[in-house]
C-alpha cells in the first residue's frame, strides 16, 4: 500500500474528496432530484382534472374502493353499519386564486410522491461513498426498503386513513344550526397531509435502524415503552376513525406491527454490533505480540 494512502480510503474504495468537492457532488444530486420532482409535477399538472376527479376527491365518494370493501366486510359479519350510502360533502372555493393555487400544490405533492424513490436513491448515492465496506454490506437494499415502506404508507393513508377521516369530519356536527361546507384548500391539505404523513410514518423501521446503528435507540428501550406505544396508537386510531371498534382495529394493527418490526430490527442491529465488537477485540488480541 502506498505510504500516502489512507487505510479508510482503501477500505471504502473511494478517493478522498475536499469539502468543496463534496458540496459540488451534493449540488448535482440535489439538481437531479429537483429535476425529477419537476418532471412529475408537470405531468400531474397537465392531468390535474383527471387526478382531482379520480384520485383526490375519490375518498369522499360512497363508491370508493374502501367503502365497498367495508360494506362487504359488514355483510360478512351481518352488520350494515359499515355500508356507506352517501357522503354529504360540499366543497367551495372562497378565494379567487383558490382552485389554481391548490392545483399547483396538489401537482407538486403528487410529483414529490412519484419522485420519492429516485430522490432517496440520489441521497443514498451521495452518502454511500462515505461508508465503510461493512457498513455498505449491512445497508444493502436500503433504497428499496425505504421506497417499499413509503409506497405501503401512501396506500395505507389513501385507502384507509384518508376516507375514514373525511367521513368523520363530514358527519361531525355540534349543532343542527351549523352546516359543514369545506373549502377546497382545507379538504386537499387534509387529505395530502394524511396520505403523505402516513408514507413518512411507515419509515419508522428505517429510522429505528439508523438510530440503533448510532446507539441512540436499543431494543431494551423500545420494549420498555411498548405499553406506552400501544396507548398512543389506540388514541391515534380513536381520533381518526369513526366510533367503531372494527375501524379502530384496522388502523391500530398496522401501526403496532410497524413498532414490533422496529424492535426486531433494533435487536438485529445490536446483535450485529456486538458481533463486530467481539471480532475487533479478537483481531486486536491476535495482533498484539505475546510477551516472550
Amino acid at each position: 500500500m502506498p505510504l500516502d494512502q489512507d487505510p479508510i480510503e482503501e477500505e471504502s474504495g473511494e478517493k478522498e474528496m475536499s469539502f468543496l468537492d463534496h458540496l459540488e457532488e451534493l449540488r448535482w444530486h440535489v439538481i437531479r432530484s429537483l429535476a425529477a420532482i419537476v418532471i412529475f409535477t408537470i405531468f400531474a399538472f397537465v392531468q390535474v382534472k383527471w387526478i382531482f376527479t379520480n384520485v383526490i376527491l375519490a375518498p369522499a365518494k360512497s363508491n370508493f374502493w374502501t367503502w365497498r370493501m367495508f360494506c362487504k366486510l359488514g355483510q360478512a359479519f351481518s352488520s350494515q353499519d359499515l355500508c356507506i350510502e352517501d357522503i354529504q360533502l360540499e366543497l367551495q372555493s372562497r378565494f379567487m386564486t383558490g382552485q389554481f393555487t391548490i392545483t399547483i400544490v396538489a401537482a407538486f405533492i403528487i410529483g414529490l410522491v412519484f419522485a420519492f424513490p429516485y430522490v432517496v436513491w440520489e441521497l443514498w448515492r451521495f452518502i454511500k461513498p462515505g461508508l465503510k465496506v461493512n457498513e455498505r454490506k449491512n445497508s444493502t437494499g436500503v433504497v428499496a426498503s425505504v421506497s417499499l415502506l413509503f409506497l405501503s404508507g401512501i396506500l395505507f393513508g389513501y385507502y384507509v386513513i384518508a376516507p375514514l377521516m373525511v367521513y368523520v369530519m363530514v358527519n361531525y356536527q355540534i349543532s343542527d344550526m351549523i352546516r359543514n361546507e369545506f373549502d377546497i384548500t382545507s379538504y386537499v391539505s387534509t387529505v395530502v397531509t394524511l396520505v403523505f404523513g402516513s408514507g413518512l410514518l411507515f419509515q419508522l423501521p428505517v429510522v429505528i435502524y439508523f438510530l440503533s446503528k448510532i446507539g441512540l435507540v436499543t431494543p431494551a428501550f423500545l420494549r420498555k415503552y411498548r405499553k406506552h406505544s400501544v396507548v398512543i396508537i389506540l388514541v391515534i386510531a380513536a381520533i381518526i376513525t369513526p366510533p367503531d371498534p372494527l375501524s379502530q382495529t384496522l388502523i391500530s394493527i398496522p401501526l403496532y406491527l410497524l413498532f414490533e418490526i422496529s424492535i426486531i430490527i433494533s435487536a438485529r442491529v445490536e446483535k450485529q454490533k456486538l458481533k463486530e465488537e467481539a471480532e475487533e477485540r479478537l483481531r486486536e488480541q491476535q495482533s498484539t505480540p505475546s510477551p516472550s
